[in-house]
């Protein structure tokens, strides 16, 4: 049986967080499912039984456990998705054209399908034959050449490629064709990036501060963390068949800062930063996800771990919830389900087990996240922690560049930094390490006076929208040209005092995080006056991310998209004190 050892670096803690004594070397070994014994909480010990084996290399699940699966694990069940990275696959899949591979359901399935744990998702309904790619970018950092090269390739597509930042500190490039995909492959690897494991049943983009290692606020780096955990799921972009074969996705974050940017209630991990005996480490936090039919924020694990039991307790849940999770309504298989069937303390025991010394300690009380702490704008020039640096937060309206914007933002990252790009889970990019000399110079640039600007309008801001309809085949409506419409016309008539979080959604899919935001809307089709159907958004407010995160709620339902304006204008009137821009005028 191949295995897999990480070593665990020393983490680079703030000087405000005492760091801990010499760490012994931590060799970290991905096994077999763990036979578990029954947990004390009652759950029947057939049901703890793991449902994949070890076959080939590959987890696969058993016989016995086949029964009322969902389609998407009958495909796994049909081809090991991993072979057409990890057995070379993709080079004569490419060779095909889409003819050909139309004819037969398993090359149909493999464009379809099992491309996705290569980061590639067939366009099939808006973009036929040409693919969106999901990058891997832990903790959202990129470099100059990683930008130009991705530039290189969307550019060649012309109006069919372009780029998004996501809501993961992550990028997607659209209009790829298959014939270009294993040169792509190649490309990316020779600049140090991955595609791989990126969709589908995988771990997606560990999420990390996008201040770290720079702010003088934070209370860890967490950039080494999200780092190995990225390199440890993915062995070294080679691919890891260990985390290959999950229920669903799964998510991931390291919290570094008190703002709380890397938004843990929504993740199906999250480590929380904590002491405990004089020891740094991180309380865990589990089961938070968003999808149609439930969305749910992460709960405590009552487990705190040493900073060098980052990868071996990301290890044990993912283990835990690859062998004992459900494969049958996917709207039922995200691992908060496993947590409500085992309970708390159930879950907690299946994890335990599968720790290197079958331990676990119990939560720190001493939280290192400020709970009154107000959360920071990053738009703008702020300082470093390094004197005489500083870093400039940009907006990217909507999260959407095209080639000349990523050229630009390499260029600009180079002459005015150290070449170093950060990417945020709003859609937004921050240049760090800018000497202040330099300052004065970057703010008089052509890219943030015409399309970046480091100090948007107040409703800009916190402005995030999904891919929609423009090339998703899930979304009900589109969303990112309608959002910045909607947001302009919404900002003529109101003026607010300050920032207001509005995030879209084209489907219930909820990419988009609608429930985080101020104020949300969610892609549904709605009836006009005259009861004709018609694009519409089921609108939701009262989420909150930071210290006092919790989830919005529904407002109301089904409204006609060209009836938007008006009722956020209501809301914004009455729930966040904005001022119509008419009264303003007369005040003034």
């Amino acid at each position: 049986m191949s295995s897999l050892s990480v070593r665990f670096l020393t983490p680079q803690l703030s000087p405000t967080v005492p760091s801990s004594s010499a760490r012994p070397r931590t060799r970290l070994f991905a096994g077999p499912p763990t036979v578990a014994q029954p947990a004390e909480t009652g759950v029947d010990a057939g049901r703890l039984e793991p449902r994949v084996e070890k076959k080939d290399g590959y987890y696969v699940l058993k016989e016995k456990f086949r029964q009322g699966i969902n389609p998407q694990e009958k495909v796994k069940i049909e081809k090991e998705p991993m072979k057409l990275f990890m057995e070379n696959g993709i080079e004569e899949l490419a060779k095909l054209s889409m003819e050909e591979i139309d004819k037969e359901k398993s090359t149909k399935d493999d464009i379809d399908v099992r491309l996705k744990w290569l980061g590639l998702f067939h366009r099939r309904k808006h973009q036929y034959g040409r693919f969106m790619m999901r990058l891997k970018l832990p903790n959202g950092v990129t470099t100059s050449a990683q930008t130009r090269y991705l530039a290189s390739v969307i550019r060649k597509y012309g109006k069919d490629g372009c780029a998004d930042v996501t809501t993961r500190q992550n990028w997607q490039i659209r209009g790829v064709v298959l014939p270009d995909v294993p040169e792509i492959l190649r490309g990316l690897a020779e600049v140090g990036l991955t595609s791989l494991q990126s969709g589908m049943d995988n771990v997606r983009n560990p999420v990390g501060n996008p201040l770290a290692g720079i702010d003088p606020d934070e209370i860890v780096d967490t950039r080494p963390y999200t780092n190995l955990l990225s390199q440890f799921i993915t062995a070294n972009s080679c691919g890891n068949p260990e985390f290959t074969n999950l229920p669903r996705k799964w998510n991931v974050c390291v919290v570094g800062s008190h703002d709380l940017y890397e938004h843990p209630h929504i993740n199906d991990l999250a480590y929380m930063p904590a002491m405990k005996d004089g020891r740094f480490g991180f309380n865990l936090l589990v089961g938070g996800f968003f999808s149609p039919k439930r969305c749910a924020e992460a709960i405590p694990l009552d487990a705190w771990v040493s900073a060098d039991d980052v990868l071996p307790s990301c290890k044990a849940v993912l283990e835990a919830y690859r062998d004992l999770g459900t494969r049958g309504n996917r709207q039922k298989t995200r691992m908060m389900w496993l947590i409500d069937e085992l309970g708390i303390e159930g879950f907690r025991s299946e994890v335990v087990k599968r720790m290197p010394r079958q331990e676990l300690e119990r939560e720190s009380s001493e939280d290192l996240v400020q709970k009154q702490w107000e959360r920071r704008d990053y738009f703008g020039v702020h300082p470093q922690k390094q004197e005489g640096l500083s870093y400039a937060g940009l907006h990217i309206p909507v999260g959407r560049v095209q080639a000349d914007d990523m050229d630009e933002l390499a260029r600009l990252a180079d002459i005015y930094g150290t070449g170093e790009l950060r990417l945020t889970v709003e859609q937004n990019i921050i240049i760090p390490n800018i000497e202040d000399s330099k300052i004065e110079a970057l703010l008089k640039e052509p890219l943030l006076k015409d399309r970046f600007s480091p100090e948007p309008p107040l409703l800009m801001q916190g402005l995030v929208a999904c891919t929609g309809k423009e090339f998703c085949g899930q979304a009900i409506i589109e969303t990112k040209a309608r959002a910045m419409k909607v947001t302009e016309e919404v900002q003529r008539l109101v003026s607010v005092s300050k920032p207001v979080r509005m995030h879209w959604t084209g489907c219930p899919n909820t990419c988009g995080q609608v429930q985080v935001a101020d104020i949300g809307f969610m892609g549904c089709m709605a009836r006009d006056e005259n009861g004709k159907i018609c694009e519409g958004a089921d609108v939701y407010l009262g989420g909150r991310v930071g210290s006092d995160s919790h989830l919005g709620e529904l407002y109301k339902k089904s409204v006609p998209c060209k009836d938007l304006v008006p009722l956020v204008v209501d809301i914004l009137v009455k729930q966040f004190g904005a001022v119509p821009r008419e009264r303003e005028e007369v005040d003034d």
